[in-house]
């Protein structure tokens, strides 16, 4: 590839080497292509995970509305479960990484 071959094999070296950069360009599309792909599919995967995020603090919200509305939990009352139970994995992280009990 590159002087020596194109000094030694003049224009059939030459040609080699066009059709080696030829290979190696197609290559590097196709990883491209690829990589274009992966990330197409991770940002539709991203974009699923949002809206069901969404949804899920949508659902929560109503939930909570509804208990404080009908007088079983106070709105101070779910804060101080919400910040017990985001202790009780020993991390104040605001998640839960035991299961929902």
């Amino acid at each position: 590839m590159g002087w020596g071959r194109m000094l030694l094999m003049g224009n059939v070296g030459q040609q080699l080497d066009i059709h080696d950069q030829r290979d190696e360009l197609q290559r590097l599309r196709q990883d491209l292509s690829r990589n274009d792909d992966f990330r197409f599919e991770g940002k539709k995967a991203v974009q699923k995970l949002q809206k069901e995020n969404d949804e899920l603090r949508l659902y929560v919200a109503s939930l909570i509305r509804l208990l404080v509305a009908k007088q079983v939990l106070t709105a101070p009352e779910i804060a101080q479960m919400v910040t017990d139970i985001d202790a009780e994995d020993g991390t104040r992280d605001g998640k839960i990484s035991d299961p929902i009990q």
